[in-house]
């Protein structure tokens, strides 16, 4: 694992939930850090930190409204160890003038690794198979053939950094790619549809690697699910918020839908017990950036980004 390196500097850090040790053990070196999911009550801490909390760190499960930020209104940075930031209110941060960071570009390659695992877990039913040779299941029968990879077609919604590292791994598997978003990339070869159900229908695996937010927020639902049908398999690496979930739980069950492979859901870590007991279902625990090389280089984009803010130098990944 990368070594995360200190600097001098003492400032009041409001680290809102657990990070990497060795993230936080940096942090503690550098800055006066007050754990808040440590706190019983919250508000009393919020008023004994009002005057001296300068910047506020998190990740994708801790969550920052304008509630917290009016309780600490000397915070003048957020900094999220994530390259989504769904998980924060940007209209209040900008109402208040507080910059936001995130990671982005760090975690790319980690979380297109993943996808493509997802996608070969869930054709070649690698969980299931595991399962059947554990239990003995083996010895009185042979397990029946799975699907191929090579030569399917995926969909990916959302070509961004990390959709373009997914696609870079589908090409190497042979596949056919196309993809969905708010408007088409003029550097791009692959197709574009305008029309997600579109592209929902024409593939066998449809990817999300689109953010959170607004914008995209259940985006698949039930008419794309459909569309994707019950030989198709849904691929999620991107945030729960944008799947209908209850949508996504009923096409399963009724196999109006194939398959799917998730790592993100609608409210972690709380996820939909039906979806425990699927076969035709891989579950992973929100862990596609987590690899100790990953979540080190995120960590020093945080304190890059508070290093830079405290000493009024330009922030390093600031939202635009």
């Amino acid at each position: 694992m990368q070594t995360i390196t200190p600097a001098d500097a003492k400032n009041v850090v409001v680290l809102v939930v657990p990070l990497l040790q060795a993230v936080m053990d940096a942090l503690e070196s550098e800055f006066t850090v007050r754990r808040l999911w440590e706190e019983a009550d919250r508000d009393a801490a919020f008023a004994r930190w009002a005057d001296e909390a300068q910047a506020m760190v998190t990740f994708s499960d801790g969550r920052i409204d304008a509630a917290m930020m009016d309780a600490l209104p000397n915070v003048k940075i957020i900094a999220t160890m994530t390259v989504g930031f769904d998980h924060i209110d940007l209209a209040a941060a900008r109402e208040r003038r507080i910059q936001v960071t995130h990671t982005p570009n760090v975690l790319t390659e980690a979380v297109a690794d993943l996808a493509m695992a997802l996608v070969l877990s869930v054709a070649r039913q690698i969980v299931a198979a595991d399962r059947f040779v554990r239990s003995g299941e083996w010895s009185h029968r042979a397990m029946p053939p799975t699907r191929s990879v090579s030569g399917a077609h995926v969909g990916i919604v959302g070509l961004g950094r990390i959709g373009l590292a997914f696609a870079r791994r589908a090409e190497a598997f042979d596949m056919h790619i196309s993809y969905y978003g708010p408007r088409r990339k003029p550097d791009v070869r692959y197709p574009y549809y305008e029309d997600l159900r579109a592209l929902a229908r024409d593939v066998d695996y449809l990817v999300i690697t689109a953010p959170g937010g607004p914008d995209t927020h259940q985006m698949i639902n039930a008419s794309v699910l459909d569309a994707l049908g019950p030989d198709g398999a849904l691929i999620n690496v991107g945030r729960g918020s944008v799947v209908d979930e209850p949508a996504l739980v009923s096409a399963l069950m009724t196999g109006t839908l194939g398959a799917a492979g998730l790592d993100v859901y609608a409210k972690e870590p709380d996820i939909p017990l039906e979806l425990c007991g699927m076969d035709n279902v891989v579950l992973l625990p929100h862990i596609a950036s987590a690899t100790g090389e990953t979540r080190s280089a995120m960590g020093q984009l945080v304190l890059d980004n508070l290093r830079a803010w405290f000493s009024g130098s330009p922030l390093v990944t600031p939202l635009s």
